[in-house]
């Protein structure tokens, strides 16, 4: 048994097998940082089914049904008979302006504070020479009477006030839903009446106030689409298909101007059915709050395996180097106290900041560890030894966090730094010779 104590293989061995036992609670807090994340967005969505989901505007666009006649086979009767199948054109504007102000406000469920938004939008534009020969559809199958005027909305419960549309200074009243899942299954209509046998062109303008969720998107459905939107949201993430052309962010908030051509997506002013999409090309501001402290404690906690397997390098060194013996149990008790550091942080990072969160449980960390060492070696240099190496883990750590850009390379710099100290400080050790001597000092 003295044998097995002094031998330094065994003495490896059993530090080894300690560093991998550690990876059971590692993966313990993986699952929690992942639980608490999801309970987040659990609360995000109950919040966001009250006030108001996730919203597009798809749209506007007309829509005219029509009977298209088919024939069909009949085995039983050994003929064929005429069917007549109602469809629909969908055509979009020629011009297509949309001007609006965000509003965000703070909802809070628990601990999780989530961002919604009162939007008050002016839609305007269009609709010149609709040219119907394009699609070669004879015009007495054309119900023309039946025309809606379609904009397709998420999620309905936003709408806040009753929306008329103002059509060649008509005033008409949109009423919800759509006929046909061709475009939109979710949205408003206008019933409308179309007279193509003067070419005439057609204005329309509306105003609606939208409550949503964190997001609001546009499909830039006109042959030219000129979206300008403003808010006092300091923090806008401009996401989607398009980028804005002209942006102006500053700490009372955004501007944003988005001008985008038919040429620019990939679908024509006027089709039949559902033979084209515009959901891929929809564009807007994303509201999210900029927390990610889950995702940033989870990218830490990756950095594990380097804080557990250097420090337990850095406490086996010191054994080699100045004769002391350190017992398996507190090898353990170490690498449980660096394990519960990422407990403090995550625990820590869901009522206070992020950095700060990480700054207190890197010092109370440190503070525990050091207490131990210099109680069980009783050796203040050895102490401030490897307090110094565990600072500069944890600064280590910390920067990588924040340079998500340049995590790679810093990371690769540090380790590759890292592990050339390490062949330095071994470089004269034999370990062929190298046996822990049971008369030297024993801390156990």
């Amino acid at each position: 048994m003295k044998t097995l104590k002094t031998n330094i293989y065994f003495k490896l061995g059993t530090i080894f097998i300690i560093s991998l036992l550690l990876f059971i609670p590692t993966s313990m807090i993986k699952s929690l940082i992942y639980e608490r994340e999801l309970t987040q967005n659990d609360a995000i969505r109950e919040v966001s089914a009250k006030w108001g989901e996730k919203q597009t505007i798809s749209g506007p666009f007309i829509s005219i049904p029509f009977y298209r006649y088919v024939k069909e086979y009949s085995k039983k009767n050994s003929s064929e008979k005429t069917v007549q199948i109602k469809e629909y054109i969908h055509i979009l504007p020629t011009e297509l302006n949309i001007s609006g102000n965000i509003n965000p406000e703070k909802r809070y469920r628990g601990i999780y504070e989530i961002v919604v938004y009162n939007s008050k939008l002016t839609i305007s534009g269009s609709f010149n020479n609709i040219d119907l020969e394009a699609i070669d559809i004879h015009k007495k199958n054309i119900l023309f009477n039946n025309a809606e005027f379609v904009i397709g909305i998420n999620d309905l419960r936003g709408i806040e006030q009753q929306v008329n549309l103002n059509w060649n200074k008509q005033n008409i009243s949109f009423n919800p839903g759509v006929s046909s899942n061709d475009v939109v299954s979710s949205g408003i209509n206008a019933m409308l009446s179309i007279d193509t046998n003067n070419n005439s062109s057609y204005n329309f303008s509306l105003t609606i106030d939208l409550k949503g969720s964190q997001l609001l998107y546009f499909t830039p459905v006109g042959k030219v689409s000129d979206i300008n939107l403003k808010s006092n949201w300091s923090n806008p993430s401009f996401n989607g298909a398009f980028l804005p052309d002209k942006r102006e962010v500053n700490k009372n908030g955004f501007k944003a101007n988005w001008n985008v051509l038919h040429l620019n997506r990939n679908y024509p002013q006027i089709w039949t059915s559902n033979k084209h999409t515009i959901e891929n090309s929809s564009f807007g501001i994303d509201l999210l709050l900029p927390i990610d402290n889950y995702q940033k404690s989870y990218r830490s906690i990756q950095y594990a395996i380097l804080m557990i397997g250097f420090t337990f390098l850095v406490f086996f060194f010191i054994e080699v180097l100045n004769k002391v013996f350190i017992h398996p149990i507190q090898y353990i008790l170490v690498g449980i106290a660096l394990i519960v550091f990422y407990t403090l942080l995550l625990s820590l990072s869901e009522h206070i900041q992020y950095n700060l969160a990480f700054i207190v449980s890197a010092l109370a960390t440190l503070l525990l560890i050091a207490g131990y060492v210099l109680a069980i070696l009783k050796s203040k240099k050895l102490t401030l030894i490897i307090s110094g190496i565990l600072t500069v883990l944890y600064t280590f750590i910390f920067v990588i966090i924040q340079l998500q850009d340049y995590a790679l390379l810093i990371g690769s710099i540090g380790i590759f730094i890292i592990l050339g100290l390490v062949m330095y400080f071994s470089r004269k050790i034999d370990w062929y010779q190298l046996n822990l001597n049971e008369k030297n000092e024993r801390i156990e």
